[in-house]
Formats: structure tokens, C-alpha cells, sequence
């Protein structure tokens, strides 16, 4: 059996209840769950939270809140990996053991199903412990700089400064949207970022974090355009 764990914890600081707020005509979490109960591999959805409200929500897209989450694990210190190994090591103590278990973050509105089978397909034909979203960056990061106490830029590789952009190597990132993961990797909680990973790679222009009201914004500009929507 493979399991889906959407992680969504009620004390979001940056975006108020973003969990459970409306994003394209439905709560946030929607998403994440719709595209979980479509997949052809997942075949139980559970939300890991603490909360109540995103808990009734949860239940009323189709997932199951079998546990609250523990306080420590649902402040803003708790991992993706502390609350993984919660999740997965409450299946495996109420005998229920999945493997592999996919974690859905429940703010990714542009998560699609057939790249969550996909890369199920990818875990399954290969040796690795982790099969996750990403996508790469839209600027070298060798062209990165940071700006001092009085806003003066230094180059993070100075020595790039002439080097043309088609002679650097392309760099990735993390989509945020779903990791594949063996029960072992999510127990022993290995590092994601490994060679023991491989990255499935979705394109830029379905990748958004959902971090700050700012991010809110542009992704509901996405949604429109994507959808051919004038608002939502």
C-alpha cells in the first residue's frame, strides 16, 4: 500500500490560515488531496495537523486525520523530516506500514497528478531513497550577489564575474510540491538533498512557494493565466 501524508499545521505566521484559505474556489489543501485521491499509485491520503478546522477540511475533500499532531511537532521549529517520521512511524506502530510514502506539501495548487505517478515510476526503477519536485533556476546562481549593512552588492562567486552564462552549469532547486520516500529513508529521516536522491523535474512555470503574501499573489496570477480565468 502507498500513502500519501499531506503536512499542514494551523500556525502559519507569513499567510494567516493559509492551509484552508480560498485559493481558485477551494480551500488551499484541496489541491494537494485532489490530486492525491487521483493518483493511480496512492492509494490512502492522510493530513498530519494540529489543527481542527484544517482537520473537518481535510475530511470534507476525502483525506483521513487518523492522529493530531503533536504540539512540538507544529511549531516553527518542526521539519518536514520530524513530522515524515511521526507520520510514518505511526503507521508502521498501528500496523499499518506503507512503503514507499509520498509527502504532498498542502500549499501547492500546481501539483499535477501525472507527475506524482511519474515519479513514483522513477522511485520504483531505481535505487535511491528519495524521488522529489524540482525545477531549475531562471538565472545562473554563479551571477548571485548579497548586499552588505549599507546595501552594497559583493558577488557570491566573484569569480564568475566575465564568465559568459552558457559556459555555467545549470542549477536546480526544490519545486516544494511532493517527495516520494522509502519508510526507512522518511524513519531514519536521510537527508532529502543526497546522492542517494533524484529529482524529477516539473518546468518553471508551475512552480511557485507559497511562503509570503507576495508569493500568494503571483500564484494567483499563475492560476489565472493557466485557467484563462479574469479572477478568483
Amino acid at each position: 500500500m502507498t500513502t500519501a501524508i499531506i503536512p499542514a499545521r494551523g500556525g502559519s505566521k507569513r499567510i494567516t490560515r493559509k492551509n484552508v484559505r480560498e485559493f481558485g474556489g477551494k480551500p488551499m489543501i484541496a489541491w494537494s488531496i485532489e490530486v492525491a485521491a487521483r493518483s493511480r499509485h496512492i492509494t490512502r491520503i492522510i493530513v498530519s495537523t494540529d489543527d481542527a478546522e484544517i482537520a473537518e477540511v481535510a475530511r470534507g475533500f476525502g483525506a483521513e486525520t487518523p492522529f493530531t499532531r503533536p504540539a512540538e511537532l507544529a511549531d516553527d521549529f518542526a521539519t518536514t523530516g520530524d513530522v515524515m517520521k511521526h507520520a510514518v512511524s505511526w503507521l508502521s506502530e498501528h500496523g499499518e506500514a506503507a512503503d514507499p510514502v509520498c509527502c504532498i506539501y498542502s500549499t501547492a495548487p500546481f501539483i499535477k497528478d501525472e507527475d506524482v505517478d511519474g515519479a513514483f515510476q522513477a522511485f520504483r526503477q531505481a535505487d535511491a531513497d528519495y524521488v522529489f519536485s524540482a525545477t531549475s533556476f531562471a538565472f545562473p546562481i554563479e551571477r548571485a550577489f548579497h548586499l552588505d549593512g549599507e546595501g552594497r552588492v559583493k558577488m557570491f562567486y566573484p569569480e564568475h564575474l566575465t564568465t559568459r552564462s552558457q559556459d555555467l552549469e545549470t542549477a536546480y532547486h526544490d519545486a516544494g510540491q511532493f517527495y516520494w520516500g522509502s519508510t526507512v529513508a522518511w524513519q531514519e529521516k536521510r537527508p532529502v538533498f543526497s546522492p542517494r536522491s533524484i529529482a524529477f523535474l516539473l518546468p518553471r512555470y508551475r512552480v511557485q512557494d507559497m511562503d509570503t503574501p507576495e508569493d500568494w499573489e503571483r500564484a494567483e496570477w499563475m492560476f489565472k493565466q493557466m485557467h484563462g480565468m479574469s479572477s478568483i
